[in-house]
């Protein structure tokens, strides 16, 4: 008997010091003015919850650093002194300044930053818009080559005095983008990370793709598209975010910086690619461009697809996504 114990304690030490199987934990909190929502695989429970807080305190980094709505943030002090003239800024603050005016060199000028120049006078919640005198002003400080940046001296100037830059249409996939590479650093090969319509997945979710929702623009609990994804960046950018609606009119934060007015050709897009950096700014200017331009521009883009629901409800894809699945445009 004293032998069957002695091999029983030994099997038990030997179960105990066998790692725990892995399991998914995840996180949720309110961030950038959005649901921010990261999941993780992992096997053991306190890295995995230490590593889902490192991602919350980048994503609260990021919205200190980059909101326009922080009075002290580095974007704010940016909106009121590059206006005077050049201004130091950070490495950081320069790329992501860079990295927007590739794609608004890209897109013809359909994404740029300097929108809040009349964006700002857009109040969603109270459902007001620049009077004329406010779109008239606001509308000759809109142009993305105003933004003027000196890389090797690390500082920028805006040459335009009443240029404002919002960097909403690329700041929160650059954040997911961020988190993301934090998570693949610390060997992290299963993941998930979104901050609201923006979202990037690492891996599989074993063995199996992930599946991401597009909803239905005109019906809140209502899915219009499942997405199977795996390694995938998804960005999605609708009429429905922030929205008042007078005379029959729908003024939505998605602006035409040509206009300083909603663009109203789509109701929603989505982008597909690798990064979400690129995908959200991708959304954006292809929601600006409508569905026949913006598919065009995706249709040129290597590894780049588009799901865009157009201003009849009707959904439209790119060419290398409708032909993968079977499906066909109307």
């Amino acid at each position: 008997m004293a032998k069957v114990w002695r091999r029983l304690a030994a099997l038990l030490g030997v179960l105990l010091a066998l790692p725990a199987a892995a399991e998914w934990f995840e996180t949720t909190a309110a961030i950038m003015g959005t649901r921010i929502h990261a999941e993780v695989w992992h096997e053991d429970a306190a890295t995995a919850r230490a590593l889902l807080d490192d991602v919350l305190a980048e994503m609260r980094r990021i919205d200190t650093t980059y909101s326009p709505y922080i009075e002290d943030s580095e974007l704010s002090r940016l909106n009121r002194e590059a206006p005077n003239g050049w201004t130091a800024t950070t490495p950081e603050m320069i790329d992501l300044l860079e990295k927007s005016a590739q794609v608004s060199q890209l897109t013809g000028g359909a994404f740029d930053i300097t929108y809040a120049s009349v964006g700002r006078y857009y109040d969603y919640r109270k459902g007001e818009r620049p009077n004329q005198a406010e779109l008239e002003a606001g509308l000759e400080a809109i142009n993305w080559k105003f933004v003027e940046v000196d890389e090797a001296a690390g500082r920028v100037r805006f040459a335009h005095p009443l240029v404002y830059v919002d960097l909403g249409g690329i700041a929160k996939g650059y954040a997911v983008d961020r988190c993301i590479e934090l998570l693949r650093s610390a060997g992290v090969t299963q993941a998930s990370v979104a901050a609201g319509g923006d979202s990037r997945i690492l891996g599989d979710r074993n063995g199996e793709p992930w599946t991401v929702g597009i909803r239905d623009p005109r019906h809140e609990d209502a899915v219009a598209v499942l997405l199977p994804l795996v390694d995938t960046a998804v960005s999605t950018s609708g009429d429905y975010e922030r929205f008042f609606e007078k005379d029959g009119v729908r003024y939505h934060h998605i602006l035409d910086p040509s206009t300083g007015d909603s663009a109203r050709k789509s109701w929603s897009v989505t982008i597909l690619g690798p990064e979400a950096t690129f995908t959200d700014a991708l959304s954006t200017s292809v929601f600006v461009l409508g569905p026949e331009a913006g598919l065009k521009l995706v249709d040129a883009l290597p590894g780049i697809d588009a799901i865009i629901i157009d201003s009849s409800g009707q959904l439209r894809y790119s060419a290398d996504l409708a032909e993968a699945a079977g499906l066909t445009n109307p």
